[in-house]
């Protein structure tokens, strides 16, 4: 499968926006489909989480890079991509307003309500399957890769145009908030 391209909105708003089938076997086809997720999250250092409808094939699939903090450019923090198959949430909670983007938005960001602690059961690459808790930002980007299998996207989320926003890189090297300009 190598290495795919991210689609975007909103040109490939209609495919971004189908809901994701369920896998009913973790096969061959599966395990490269993850493979080719994992390669195209790593060839994109500025995502966290890629989900197959992202590349334009709708199962339940996607991989995610966890420990990531907001406002860091460092991802040598991050851990390595981790696949979750049929994810569900069974419990979700402590619903928070922060950081929000996606690989098929580049350069948008926007404030959006998430939980800030799920409980999610799935299978893991190999088919096995697994209950676990996610928090804090962790649990934003699960979730958010959630939504993807659904056909929701983060500016769905977004209450407002005032809180999307683009980021700069200031006078002293930091990244900041720009807000979008309208008209």
């Amino acid at each position: 499968m190598g290495i795919k391209k991210i689609i975007e909105y909103p040109r490939d708003e209609e495919a971004l926006r189908r809901e994701s089938k369920p896998v009913r076997v973790v096969n061959r086809r599966i395990k490269k489909l993850v493979r080719s997720l994992k390669d195209t999250l790593m060839d994109r250092p500025e995502g966290v989480g890629l989900a197959a409808v992202q590349i334009n094939i709708h199962s339940r699939v996607f991989v995610v890079r966890l420990g990531a903090k907001v406002g860091s450019n460092d991802d040598t923090k991050l851990g390595p991509p981790v696949a979750i198959i049929n994810a569900e949430i069974l419990e979700a909670k402590n619903e928070e307003e922060g950081f929000d983007g996606c690989l098929s938005f580049p350069g948008l960001f926007g404030d959006t309500k998430r939980p800030t602690f799920i409980r999610v059961k799935g299978l893991d690459e190999w088919g096995k399957p697994f209950e676990k808790i996610y928090e804090g930002f962790d649990a934003v980007v699960i979730h958010h890769e959630i939504d993807h299998m659904d056909g929701v996207l983060f500016i769905d989320r977004v209450e407002s145009v005032e809180k999307l926003y683009t980021v700069k890189e200031n006078e002293e090297g930091n990244l900041v908030k720009t807000p979008m300009s309208i008209g």
